[in-house]
């Protein structure tokens, strides 16, 4: 019986092989495929069908010459005949510009500075995820579209509807939409920052707004709300460090050298942050640092 259940095994291994073998030289061996012949005026040579529509140099009108003289081809428009792009392409700028809103929204706005300084304050309290990270980061970007809303209504009035109305070009659109966030951007900047990326750049020096490029700007930005947020939030610790040394060395004078001072300190710095009432001024300060 074993002896019979193993033949058939072979063959049926044997069978499986053949089948896979001959699946793989159907892939291998060359065929060739021909575009099907439609009524544009494509004619069948000898070595198969041509997708070839009219032959070279029978254009006898500049729309002959738009037409591309393939058969089987894709065609992308980008006018309308009017220098602008035409519709798909602004589609296709529209859905690429919503992929990178959250990267502007953080780099050319106030919201790096905001959420820094806010983890900063959570930090300094003790309170490992209170309030929690979709808090602060909702938080942030309700500050962050107050502070923006002048700016946002300035490239709403001056830009987006001129050139809805076709009142200005695409490139004029971009040019008067990027001025008022490079005002904002400007007034933040630190000199030094923007003498930095202008050297690594091998830009000559500038005299006035204008001059400095948005390659240029930008890092320059990044780089001062970085050390502003760095500079509040350090401000920020300096109370609650002196209440962590007293509360440490009061547990240290008593014996208790095996209690965390953390766990004691941390109800004493949040009566202190809410007698002082330290979100209004936290966040009172932090907005103020816009104006």
């Amino acid at each position: 019986m074993r002896e019979a259940f193993a033949r058939i095994s072979k063959r049926a291994f044997c069978i499986l092989g053949l089948l896979v073998f001959a699946t793989i030289l159907s892939f291998m061996i060359p065929k060739q495929v021909f575009a099907s012949v439609d009524e544009l005026g494509i004619t069948e040579e000898d070595d198969g069908p041509s997708t070839v529509i009219s032959e070279p140099g029978s254009a006898e009108t500049p729309e002959d010459l738009k037409e591309i003289n393939v058969g089987n081809n894709l065609l992308v428009t980008y006018q309308d005949g009017e220098g602008n792009l035409s519709g798909t392409l602004r589609i296709l700028i529209i859905l690429t510009l919503i992929g990178l809103a959250p990267i502007l929204l953080i780099m050319l706005t106030s919201f790096t500075r905001i959420i820094i300084v806010l983890h900063f304050l959570r930090t300094a309290l003790g309170t490992q995820t209170a309030p929690p990270n979709q808090v602060m980061i909702g938080l942030t970007l309700i500050l962050t579209f107050f502070i923006m809303s002048p700016i946002i209504s300035e490239i709403n009035e001056n830009a987006v509807i001129p050139f809805e109305a076709g009142e200005m070009t695409q490139e004029e659109f971009f040019e008067t939409a990027m001025e008022p966030l490079r005002e904002f951007m400007y007034g933040q900047t630190q000199t030094k920052d923007v003498r930095l990326f202008l050297d690594i750049a091998k830009i000559d020096e500038v005299d006035s707004l204008e001059g400095i490029p948005n390659k240029v700007l930008i890092p320059s930005f990044v780089i001062s709300e970085l050390r502003t947020a760095f500079i509040i939030g350090f401000l920020l610790y300096i109370p609650f460090i002196i209440i962590d040394m007293v509360v440490a060395s009061t547990l240290m004078s008593m014996g208790m050298m095996m209690l965390p001072p953390t766990t004691i300190s941390m109800p004493f710095k949040i009566l202190l942050f809410v007698l002082a009432d330290g979100w209004n001024l936290v966040i009172g300060n932090l907005v103020k640092t816009f104006y």
